[in-house]
């Protein structure tokens, strides 16, 4: 808590988000400000977690935190905004449903989003702070939960088990039922898939536009 003990007095929220590379799907974000006298054990980036380890300290940070929060942007807004904005959204939205108000917000990465009080940017945050580590774990269990439920109502994609990513079986359900009402439209594997051009052998080089950014960008 070095990071946030840093800011000064008041309360410090984590804030990361979950979902700006897939080819389908929300994308998430959470804020959390956590009780430096009852932080959990393990915490770490969510990427390097395991899902029985995330699962756990999902449930802990929601019992020991001050106060927690999840918000979401929709395909729609993601389509309406780019990702980028979109992330900002969810980011509002998380501090803004946060029972108490933060004094100040902890950010992964260097992008500064105009959020609802004043912000500190961290690259690498989620292996540099607590309180952001807390919110990638919320962030993505929130989504992944989304995307199971999702395979449910669009099936033939794998949702379950990619989250919405670069995988072989997506590449395969694009191709054989098109894109599903939660495809981002404007994503260049679904653009290609809507004009039949996508084959099994753009995987690859399909994955690297898709990880990180935007490729609209």
């Amino acid at each position: 808590m070095m990071l946030e003990a840093a800011c000064g007095p008041g309360l410090v929220c984590g804030v990361d988000e979950a979902g700006r590379g897939p080819w389908a799907g929300p994308v998430s974000a959470a804020a959390v400000i956590l009780d430096p006298g009852r932080v959990p054990a393990g915490l770490n980036d969510s990427k390097k977690l395991t899902a029985k380890a995330r699962a756990a300290l999902e449930i802990e940070i929601k019992s020991v935190a001050v106060a927690w929060c999840v918000g979401l942007a929709s395909v729609e807004e993601i389509e309406e905004l780019n990702i980028l904005h979109a992330a900002g959204l969810a980011m509002c939205r998380a501090i803004e449903g946060l029972s108490v108000k933060p004094d100040m917000a902890l950010v992964d990465g260097n992008y500064r989003f105009k959020l609802p009080c004043p912000i500190k940017t961290v690259v690498k945050g989620d292996s540099l702070s607590c309180s952001i580590a807390a919110a990638s774990i919320l962030a993505k269990e929130a989504r992944d939960r989304i995307m199971v439920e999702m395979d449910a109502v669009h099936p033939g994609y794998g949702f379950a088990g990619h989250k919405g990513y670069h995988a072989a079986v997506h590449v395969e359900g694009l191709r054989r039922l098109g894109p599903s009402p939660i495809h981002r439209m404007s994503w260049a594997p679904v653009k290609l898939a809507l004009s039949g051009e996508l084959a099994l052998g753009d995987l690859d080089a399909l994955a690297a536009d898709a990880l990180d950014d935007d490729p609209r960008a």
